[in-house]
């Protein structure tokens, strides 16, 4: 790890992340970070306590004279979303980030960054051990396993907190106080279907689809980046359609929160027709390529002769799979009618998966209206029903409704305002935040989510902006200052 991390500035914040990240924290697997968060808060003679699903609450009394504040919890998450390039050799459960500097900007080599959600894990960290911030009493929450579940969030009990406002450090842009955000839904198709044994007539194509930026799967649903699952799709369909492809095998994408950046195919097509086949599918890949070079400039679709497959899958059944895949909503689904820019409700393919009989195509339907988001999932459930599939709803987490009459947003935005000479962009996110979670157990906690500039997140391009960091820290503490009395 590059000790030039360290020297940044603010040095406390910066030299905690560096710590945080040499520990893997994946998500699901938190044992290591939970233990290490643990130590840092009894090290530091603070009362700590590990609730019974691993979210590590640390309690911080006030600095003098800030005593009559209200209590305030300051939360982030501990766990980190795992995406590497293809040909970055890492491995996520044993070793630490590797980071550098890049003029204004931290990243990662091949892999994420873990900024999201690191740097607030870091700020709170920071401020836990310092002597001379001003603070009112702090309850640091760190939750886990956000990226895959929320469950952390959702497993938190009542009456732990006293704190009277939450401040979710979460937020990736510098000039936003986030007021609410989307809830989610998990769905996911399955179903089984017969091989055959693949006649002698074919011969075996691998097609790979990669080089797409990726990213998160809410913030940045609306950028029209593209969708490794549904571009194969279109490449598969095609080729079925007009030369015979059959598939054996197909894997695209990874996690339900982040945009597929790859998928690949094995094939098998009809060899007298190979000649067409292969002109026909570049030209589909060169308009592809050519409908995606704005957003997506590094987009490459391969077309390899591999060793024939033994097996393909019934005919019958890929038909209807391609079809469904075709049919099945991804990117903005609705803007919202009542907050401008705001996507309301989305869908992302996240995962296809078809090998060995087995059909998986899983979803992250997102929504800030509860209803919108069920009906979108009722719509993916349809189409891929009609296909033969089960598909299953899980995971589903509620939104955060935004709060214009909050009273910390009143204390902050005056105080943005006179640092940066500037207003803060008041808004909801269409990213899954725990605030509406916690809301539940903790309804009259006000809930305010904020943080620094941070691109690319849930990609191996996330990167963290120094200059941000900067800025986002001096607020912090000046939040901390004007905490208003409790009364």
């Amino acid at each position: 790890m590059s000790q030039d991390i360290r020297q940044l500035q603010p040095t406390a914040l910066w030299n905690k992340f560096a710590d945080l990240n040499a520990v893997p924290r994946p998500s699901k697997k938190e044992e290591r970070v939970i233990a290490f968060m643990k130590e840092f808060g009894e090290n530091l003679g603070l009362e700590t306590l590990v609730d019974k699903v691993g979210n590590v609450i640390i309690k911080k009394p006030a600095t003098p004279g800030m005593e009559n504040r209200t209590t305030v919890v300051m939360q982030s998450h501990l766990d980190m979303v795992h995406q590497k390039n293809n040909d970055t050799e890492f491995d996520f459960n044993t070793q630490g980030i590797d980071m550098y500097v890049d003029g204004d900007w931290v990243k990662a080599k091949g892999t994420t960054l873990g900024a999201d959600n690191g740097l607030g894990v870091a700020t709170i960290m920071a401020i836990l051990e310092s002597n001379d911030i001003e603070h009112p009493a702090i309850e640091a929450l760190f939750t886990i396993d956000e990226e895959t579940g929320m469950t952390g969030a959702m497993g938190l009990k009542g009456g732990l907190l006293s704190g009277g406002i939450l401040l979710n450090l979460d937020t990736e842009e510098d000039d936003e106080i986030g007021v609410g955000c989307a809830g989610g839904i998990d769905v996911t198709a399955k179903r089984n279907y017969e091989e055959e044994e693949t006649p002698e007539f074919k011969i075996g194509y691998e097609i790979k689809v990669k080089g797409l930026k990726g990213g998160h799967s809410g913030m940045q649903i609306h950028e029209g980046l593209g969708n490794a699952n549904k571009i194969m799709n279109r490449l598969l369909f095609d080729g079925f359609e007009h030369f015979g492809l059959r598939i054996s095998e197909i894997d695209g994408g990874g996690l339900r929160n982040a945009i597929p950046r790859e998928s690949k195919a094995i094939v098998a097509i009809d060899a007298v027709k190979e000649q067409q086949f292969l002109s026909e599918i570049n030209q589909l890949a060169e308009a592809i390529k050519l409908e995606f070079k704005t957003t997506e400039p590094d987009l490459t679709i391969e077309i390899l002769k591999t060793e024939t497959p033994k097996h393909i899958m019934d005919l019958g059944v890929q038909e209807g799979f391609t079809r469904a895949v075709y049919a099945a909503v991804n990117g903005v689904y609705r803007m919202s009618a009542d907050m401008p820019d705001l996507v309301e409700t989305s869908n992302n393919i996240a995962r296809v998966l078809v090998k060995n009989g087995n059909i998986e195509v899983g979803c992250l339907t997102r929504s800030s209206v509860e209803s919108a988001k069920t009906d979108l999932a009722n719509t993916l459930r349809a189409t891929f029903e009609l296909t033969g599939c089960e598909v299953e709803f899980s995971g589903e987490y509620p939104g955060w409704q935004p709060n214009m009459d909050s009273k910390i947003l009143k204390v902050m935005v005056p105080i943005y305002e006179r640092l940066n000479g500037e207003k803060p962009h008041v808004a909801a996110c269409h990213a899954g935040l725990e605030c509406g979670i916690l809301g539940q157990n903790y309804p009259d906690m006000d809930m305010i989510s904020f943080g620094p500039n941070i691109k690319g997140a849930h990609s191996p391009d996330e990167r963290a902006q120094i200059s941000s960091v900067q800025k986002y820290w001096t607020f912090v503490l000046e939040v901390l200052k004007n905490i208003p009395s409790e009364k």
